[in-house]
């Protein structure tokens, strides 16, 4: 029995899957934001969706009732979606939805089934953490995967961890098993800033699977937005010395320190421990 429901089967040209869950490990909503513009900004076609009975707890993941405009109530409820995304000269498929609660094993399973079915062979799955970094510097962005033959290709630092992990890091595994080419892409983004949506994340993701997928995107919007951040977060530091002092120490610390990129990595890894 399967519990994912094909919505079409569209022929797509080079697929490549870009994968992200909103909840855990979605820090400043910076992973699951980059999913949605993807779906957002380009022609999009609906390929199907998970049952939601067999994968969410329903008192963490309620349904939200909303209302139409003609006063209509109607009702949805958490899925993940995945949906095909039709640009030059390759397509995405997107992967998008609450991390499940239960039946990991079968949803992962299942995922596999689908992107194998679609004709994908890479997949990049999207995170993000919260991070001793500054919203002043440019976004660090950490990849990592379980082949190293991916980490090599990609020039991407290993990662070391070991601990809890996420929906994440179990489909990362299952999907290796599977025979895809992998890669996860965590966004650091500023622990002070990581309770709101933060724009910069959202941007430095879908740049940095742009540039290993190899998609020409317009990034026009994305980096609008991302400026029109900061300078709120500007004038919110002219209006408080202290957190303008505490910046500037973030700002101090990492230039200080030279093997930045191990110290992210050792940093995630704490993050993921304690979340």
């Amino acid at each position: 029995m399967t519990y994912f429901e094909w919505a079409s089967r569209p022929e797509l040209r080079d697929p490549v899957a870009i994968i992200a869950f909103s909840g855990w490990g979605d820090a400043g909503d910076a992973s699951s934001d980059a999913a949605r513009f993807l779906l957002s900004e380009h022609e999009t076609e609906e390929i199907g969706y998970f049952d939601p009975d067999p994968f969410f707890d329903f008192q963490v993941n309620r349904p939200v009732v909303s209302l139409d405009d003609d006063g209509t109530r109607s009702i949805t409820w958490p899925t993940i979606e995945v949906s095909a995304v039709r640009l030059g000269g390759r397509d995405v498929v997107v992967v998008l939805g609450d991390e499940p609660n239960y039946n990991w094993r079968r949803f992962v399973d299942e995922l596999c089934d689908v992107l194998a079915e679609l004709g994908v062979d890479t997949a990049i799955a999207l995170g993000a953490f919260a991070g001793q970094v500054a919203h002043t510097i440019p976004v660090p962005v950490i990849g990592s995967s379980a082949s190293a033959g991916v980490v090599a290709k990609y020039g991407l630092l290993p990662s070391r961890y070991e601990g809890p992990t996420g929906i994440v890091g179990v489909l990362t595994e299952a999907l290796t098993d599977a025979g895809f080419d992998t890669i996860s892409l965590w966004a650091a983004v500023p622990h002070y800033l990581a309770n709101q949506t933060y724009p910069p994340g959202v941007e430095a993701l879908v740049r940095k699977a742009a540039e290993i997928a190899g998609l020409d995107l317009e990034l026009g919007n994305l980096q609008a937005r991302s400026a029109s951040f900061r300078r709120r977060i500007e004038a919110a530091l002219d209006e408080s010395e202290e957190l303008a002092d505490y910046v500037r120490e973030l700002e101090a610390e990492g230039m200080d320190e030279p093997d930045s990129g191990e110290d992210l990595v050792d940093e995630i890894e704490r993050y993921l421990r304690d979340v």
